[in-house]
């Protein structure tokens, strides 16, 4: 048989070859053994010193047209087994379905800061606790020393279902059913959203608080100061400066308001733009209420007064945010603004 013969052959044996390749090891497998270093079509030119030089272009000739004709038969079969194996992934698939992007989101400021907040706690050994959002008047307001036509009941004026069921103002409802739930000693943690009759540039209907309690024997203001000293550094950085300064609230007697040195002009009343706009001038920043829990709150859940002391606090878990972060806008907070959310 002629050389021609046989490159021609090689076509018909590649043809029959690919038949039976069904994944691409084997179709490369069918490549080298037809157009590698060592295969079939290499073998035959190999013998081309053998022919008369009058044969030689003629057979270098059609050796050309063989390998493309090959290549041509490989890459088809490549096309076939690839459009395979889109087919069998799509299998199933619902092209008229929305598509889905891989999350790519960030944690929100408010959720970053309450896990700081709640992990500083929980350090100092206090647990986390959590309540209903949608409360009764009693643990809302009556068990925490406020009856009825109280007037301290004018700054929480909330969001009523019924006369008596409303969206809690606070989370010290939570407080309450913890006392309920045990015996002293305790200390808890307590992060939630509450809600108000507010809506301007610095209040929202819903807003994040976190409350703590701490109640056992002899407890004193002494231990309160201390560790909300502790926490505010922890969260401000250990420079920061810490008073309290004497308020009034229904549920603790003796009531705190506590300050601390200004984030942005470190105290000082002033930046190089002249006032602070931050503290106004002042050099300090109120961030949280606290005080010793009132008899009257120990007594409506049955602890004894004589026998228990125990001190709370409350924040605002966006002020603390915009204060940590440098957020000037409350309502940046609520409006899902993609650019704002990644920077955190």
């Amino acid at each position: 048989m002629s050389l021609i013969a046989e490159l021609e052959n090689l076509i018909t044996s590649l043809q029959a070859d690919l038949v039976r390749v069904f994944s691409p090891l084997e179709l490369e497998q069918a490549r080298v053994a037809h157009l590698g270093r060592k295969g079939s079509l290499a073998r035959i030119m190999a013998r081309l010193p053998e022919l008369a030089s009058a044969e030689r272009p003629a057979v270098g000739q059609k050796a050309n047209e063989v390998k493309a004709r090959l290549t041509a038969l490989l890459e088809d079969r490549k096309a076939e087994l690839e459009a395979r194996e889109d087919a069998a992934r799509l299998s199933g698939f619902d092209a008229s379905l929305p598509g889905r992007l891989p999350w790519q989101g960030s944690r929100h400021p408010t959720t970053l800061v309450i896990e700081e907040i709640c992990g500083i706690f929980q350090g100092l050994g206090y647990e986390v606790a959590s309540g209903p959002e949608v409360e009764t008047d009693y643990y809302n307001f009556e068990a925490l020393n406020m009856p009825p036509e109280h007037p301290a009941r004018d700054m929480q004026d909330t969001l009523y279902i019924t006369e008596r069921i409303l969206l809690r103002t606070h989370t010290s409802p939570v407080q309450v059913r913890a006392m309920k739930g045990r015996k002293p000693p305790l200390a808890v943690i307590v992060p939630g959203k509450v809600y108000r009759r507010d809506s301007d540039l610095t209040h929202t209907p819903m807003f994040h608080q976190v409350e703590g309690l701490l109640v056992g024997k002899d407890v004193s203001m002494a231990h309160l100061r201390g560790t909300l000293t502790v926490f505010l550094r922890g969260v401000f950085g250990s420079e920061t400066r810490v008073r309290f300064r004497p308020s009034f609230f229904p549920f603790t007697e003796p009531s705190a308001e506590a300050d601390i040195s200004c984030v942005l002009c470190g105290g000082k009343g002033s930046t190089d733009e002249g006032a602070c706009r931050v503290c106004k001038g002042t050099g300090w920043v109120e961030i949280l209420g606290c005080g010793m829990v009132d008899p009257a709150v120990f007594e409506s859940v049955g602890y004894d007064p004589e026998e228990v002391t125990g001190f709370a606090f409350g924040l605002g878990v966006e002020r603390v945010a915009m204060l940590k972060y440098g957020i000037g806008d409350l309502r940046m907070f609520f409006e899902n603004d993609a650019r704002f959310l990644a920077q955190f």
